[in-house]
């Protein structure tokens, strides 16, 4: 049971990882935010900034507090050669008709990959704001096999835990 687990929590991750990628792909470029020191310098100034919203703290720590709701858009599949399973989404982004054959679409995967997903976004917050903030490369990779070490986690917790 804890090596199916292990495979659960990268696939979870990857299925967070994707989600995040979409919604901050969806903010207006040109929509910034105030960073800095809101205080008066004494020269009459202040140390404040604009950045771009997208990818900044407070919108990636505001999708974190959401994301793992769309979890619920979420089927499994698996391959029909390798039989190994992933999430994929069962409602599209923009309302186009998806294949869904061979997708078991339930309420204990939804639920399952939902905690799954919310265990991710708390335990590696930190890791996942410092990634998506600075557009790293191959987040997924980094993120839900090497960075986190999911897999060596998951390997110490007996099923009852997960």
């Amino acid at each position: 049971a804890v090596i199916k687990q292990r495979g659960s929590l990268e696939r979870a991750c990857r299925a967070l990882v994707d989600e995040l990628e979409w919604e901050i792909a969806q903010v207006d470029p040109r929509k910034t935010i105030q960073m800095g020191s809101f205080r008066i310098n004494p020269d009459g100034s202040q140390s404040v900034v604009e950045v771009p919203y997208a990818r900044s703290e407070a919108h990636l720590t505001e999708l974190l507090e959401r994301v793992c709701e769309k979890m619920k858009e979420y089927g499994e599949k698996a391959d029909p050669a390798t039989h190994r399973k992933t999430y994929v989404r069962v409602v599209s982004h923009d309302g186009t008709k998806m294949d869904l054959s061979g997708v078991k679409i339930d309420g204990d995967v939804a639920a399952s990959l939902k905690f799954a997903c919310e265990s991710i976004a708390e335990e590696y917050e930190d890791e996942l704001v410092e990634l998506l903030s600075h557009e790293a490369d191959h987040v997924k990779d980094r993120l839900c096999s090497k960075r986190t070490d999911l897999c060596d986690h998951a390997l110490h917790l007996r099923h009852d835990e997960l």
